[in-house]
C-alpha cells in the first residue's frame, strides 16, 4: 500500500505508484521461464548456416525440455518438415516463423471464451488439487463477471478446508459478492442451498468451489462427482460449465490431470495458473494434443485482474517472439 514519504525539512508528499504493466507485458514475463528454455537454444539453432536433420533433432529436445510433450512436439515437428519442404524454408527466421505458426495453429482450437449465458442462475463447478490456485481463481473470475454486469454468488463447497472457506470469504468482501458457507457438513448441501439462493435473488452466475482432490483418490473423486449430480438435482440443465484449475508448473502432469477429473466430472473448460512462477508454458501444446480442453483463462499473477481470457495468438508471440 502507498503511504506519504516524509523528511525534517519537508512536508509530507504522497508516493506516486509505478505504472501498471499491460497484460501482454506481464504475460510475457510470465512465460519467461519457456522463453528462455526455447529461445537460448533456439537462439543457437536458429544461427546455423542450414536447416538439417541434425538441427531438427535439437529442435525436438529443446521443445521436449519444454514441456510440450512427445505427441505435441512430434506434431510440430511433422509441421516444420513440410514447411521447409512445401515452403523451401532456409533461413533461421523462416524456420521461427513456421514454428510459431505451426503452435498458433496446435493452440488455436483451445481459444474459446466462456459465455456465461443463457441460464439463470449460470452455474459453473470449478475444480482442482490443492495448491492449483482454484479459491484464488474464483475469486478473480467473480471480478470479470462482474465487470461483464454480472451479479454473482459464490458457493465454498470445499467444507473440508476452513482456509479454503476463510479465502473465499475474504474474496466475496473484496468483490461485494455474496458467500454461502457453512462449517463442515456436506458440500453437496452447500452447493444446492447456493443454487436455490442464487435463484430465488435473480443472480446471473453461481461460481462453487469443491474440496481440492488428487485423481489417484478415487474415493474422493466420488465425492466431487456427487457433487455434479446434485447441482444437476438443484438445476436440471446445470453444471453449464465444468472448470479444472491447472498448476502450469506441474508440467505432464497437467494432462493427467486433465483425463482423470474429466472422467470424474466432465470437464468443459481449463483456467491455466501460476504462468508467472517457473512454469514452461509448452505444457499447453501436450493438452492441446492429448486431451485437448477449452483454456477458458490464464493467470499471470496474484492481483484480481491478473486472470485474462486466453488467447492463442497472444500466448504464442509471448513464447517466441513477434511473427
Amino acid at each position: 500500500m502507498f503511504g506519504f514519504l516524509k523528511t525534517k525539512d519537508h512536508p509530507a508528499a504522497e508516493a506516486t505508484p509505478a505504472p501498471r504493466a499491460s497484460w501482454g507485458e506481464r504475460l510475457k514475463a510470465g512465460l519467461s521461464r519457456t522463453r528462455a528454455t526455447l529461445n537460448t537454444p533456439l537462439g543457437e539453432l536458429f544461427s546455423r548456416a542450414k536447416i538439417d536433420d541434425e538441427l531438427l533433432e535439437d529442435l525436438e529436445s529443446t521443445l521436449l525440455m519444454a514441456d510440450c510433450g512427445v505427441e505435441a512436439t512430434h506434431w510440430l515437428l511433422a509441421e516444420l518438415k513440410a514447411s521447409v519442404k512445401r515452403d523451401k524454408l532456409e533461413t533461421p527466421d523462416q524456420l521461427r516463423a513456421a514454428l510459431a505458426q505451426g503452435l498458433r495453429t496446435l493452440l488455436a482450437p483451445l481459444e474459446q471464451p466462456l459465455a456465461a449465458a443463457g441460464h439463470q442462475p449460470f452455474v459453473i463447478m470449478i475444480a482442482g488439487v490443492n495448491g492449483a490456485g482454484k479459491t484464488t481463481s474464483i475469486g478473480k473470475l467473480a471480478k470479470h463477471f462482474q465487470s461483464q454486469g454480472k451479479s454473482v454468488l459464490l458457493a465454498a463447497g470445499d467444507t473440508f478446508r476452513a482456509a479454503a472457506r476463510e479465502q473465499l470469504t475474504e474474496w466475496g468482501e473484496r468483490n461485494d459478492v455474496t458467500v454461502i458457507a457453512q462449517e463442515g457438513g456436506d458440500p453437496a448441501a452447500v452447493v444446492f442451498d447456493a443454487i436455490n439462493a442464487a435463484r430465488a435473488r435473480k443472480i446471473d452466475v453461481v461460481l462453487a468451489d469443491t474440496a481440492g482432490r488428487l485423481p489417484t483418490q478415487l474415493h474422493l473423486m466420488e465425492e466431487i462427482a456427487k457433487v455434479r449430480r446434485v447441482i444437476q438435482k438443484a438445476h436440471d440443465t446445470g453444471p453449464h460449465e465444468v472448470l479444472l484449475v491447472l498448476d502450469a508448473n506441474i508440467g505432464q502432469n497437467a494432462v493427467q490431470q486433465v483425463k482423470a477429473f474429466d472422467k470424474a466430472i466432465g470437464v468443459t473448460g481449463l483456467v491455466i495458473t501460476k504462468l508467472d512462477g517457473t512454469a514452461k508454458g509448452g505444457v499447453l501444446a501436450a493438452i492441446a494434443r492429448q486431451c485437448p480442453k477449452p483454456v477458458r483463462f490464464i493467470g499471470v499473477g496474484e492481483g484480481i485482474d491478473d486472470l485474462q481470457t486466453f488467447r492463442a495468438g497472444e500466448f504464442v508471440e509471448a513464447l517466441l517472439g513477434p511473427a
